[in-house]
């Protein structure tokens, strides 16, 4: 049983948030791919996906630990719907970051030499694992995307408008029943085992998640105690299906490339999530130079925002560009 205990700073802080991010919904669905058993909603998700993992995604894989909780990749690459801020994250985590992260995971014998390596922030080690975050994303989780963020968007924006219109009181009441109980002042939900968590002023962020492995997961970064936890809540009320290839997306999606062209119809079906320049051209499979040119182009038409990152620029889609795709022509390119 966990139990989590609120204070009325805590209620005052507690919120809802979109998505624990690209980076750990990827690492969710490696765990839902190993496990014993999945529920009904990723039956035909991991029958599709199960016997595609190779030596691509080994890196990646090999990490998943032989019991108890694995790797953080929230705390480590972010909460961001960007595949290329988690992994430049990634890349510029600092040494002792990652050596605390891996520190008393179970990892496999044959794989301890390798997990050393990343943990000890070995260049070559993280641009492999990087390598690997991709390649399992491509697999597992990108193709599936488009109905796994429909998923999203609608509870996240049910649980926001819960809270507007009844406060925090009736948002918790309304987690996961009759699974979850509020109690005031606990908030009480199933777990592996006892378990008393203590806000202490920080709050709570209530995430709905795709792949999660568990019906409620709660998610601290003990290194970072001013952050608040994560209570994990499962999206899905559908099966997971794929998402058909960007040419079927039938007459609307059509009627886009006309407009568009194909390439840049895809470039603003991208932008949907946020993309960098080097995310976009790998998507569409363009050059740089190539990407940026459509970018500027959208981005001149008010379809989409370019931000600057650090040493890159996000590109994110407008209401204006939203209105362009019917719920018909968003399937990734």
């Amino acid at each position: 049983m966990l139990r989590i205990h609120f204070t009325a700073e805590d209620l005052a802080r507690t919120r809802v948030a979109a998505t624990i991010g690209v980076a750990a919904e990827t690492y969710y669905s490696l765990e839902l791919l190993r496990g014993s058993g999945v529920g009904p909603h990723f039956r035909s998700w991991r029958a599709a996906v199960a016997g595609r993992m190779g030596a691509n995604t080994r890196p990646l894989t090999s990490l998943l630990p032989v019991r108890g909780p694995g790797l953080d990749l929230l705390a480590l690459m972010g909460d961001g719907p960007c595949l290329e801020h988690a992994v430049d994250n990634l890349l510029h985590a600092p040494a002792a970051r990652l050596r605390r992260e891996f520190e008393g995971i179970d990892f496999p014998l044959e794989h301890l030499p390798w997990a050393r390596r990343v943990s000890e922030g070995d260049r070559e080690a993280r641009r492999e694992l990087a390598e690997a975050l991709r390649a399992c994303h491509r697999l597992a989780v990108e193709p599936y995307w488009h109905k796994g963020r429909s998923e999203l968007a609608a509870l996240s924006s049910r649980y926001m408008n819960v809270l507007l219109e009844g406060g925090v009181d009736l948002l918790l009441r309304s987690l996961c029943a009759p699974l979850v109980r509020w109690r005031p002042p606990v908030l009480e939900a199933p777990y592996p085992r006892r378990v008393e968590v203590h806000l202490r002023g920080r709050g709570l962020v209530v995430t709905p998640t795709v792949f999660s492995p568990h019906a409620v997961s709660l998610l601290w970064d003990p290194l970072d105690t001013t952050q608040p936890p994560r209570l994990t809540v499962p999206a899905l009320r559908e099966p997971l299906a794929g998402a058909g290839p960007t040419g079927a997306a039938g007459p609307a999606g059509r009627n886009l490339e006309s407009l568009l062209g194909r390439t840049r119809a895809a470039a603003l079906r991208v932008t949907v999530e946020g993309s960098t320049t080097t995310e976009l051209a790998r998507r569409l499979d363009v050059s740089v130079a190539a990407a940026s040119q459509h970018a500027t182009v959208l981005r001149n038409a008010d379809l989409i925002t370019t931000s600057r990152r650090g040493g890159s620029v996000l590109h994110r889609i407008t209401p204006l560009g939203r209105a362009l795709l019917s719920p018909g022509t968003t399937a990734q390119p």
